[in-house]
């Protein structure tokens, strides 16, 4: 796991959840961080920014999405397979 891709994915998580880095665990669930839907798409418009990539999440209909939001580390893991795929690696 790239702890690069993971530091910042959790800074973003913990920016919008009023947390410190060090709150954030990689088994949390949004919603144990207290992250609404609101949360949920800012968090990936910060993602998407920070790593210039984009993710394939519809904020209508999540339970549809093929970007696993189901922990910290399943977020971390579909971000990491993104920014390789944009490496083309």
């Amino acid at each position: 796991m790239s702890s690069e891709v993971q530091d910042k994915v959790i800074e973003i998580i913990a920016e919008q959840a009023v947390l410190e880095v060090s709150d954030v665990k990689l088994d949390a669930t949004l919603e144990d961080l207290g992250i609404d839907s609101m949360g949920l798409v800012e968090s990936i418009f910060a993602i998407e920014e920070a790593f210039d990539i984009q993710v394939p999440f519809n904020a209508n209909e999540p339970e549809k999405s093929e970007f696993d939001i189901s922990s910290v580390g399943a977020i971390v893991t579909a971000i990491e397979a993104l920014v390789a795929e944009q490496k083309g690696t």
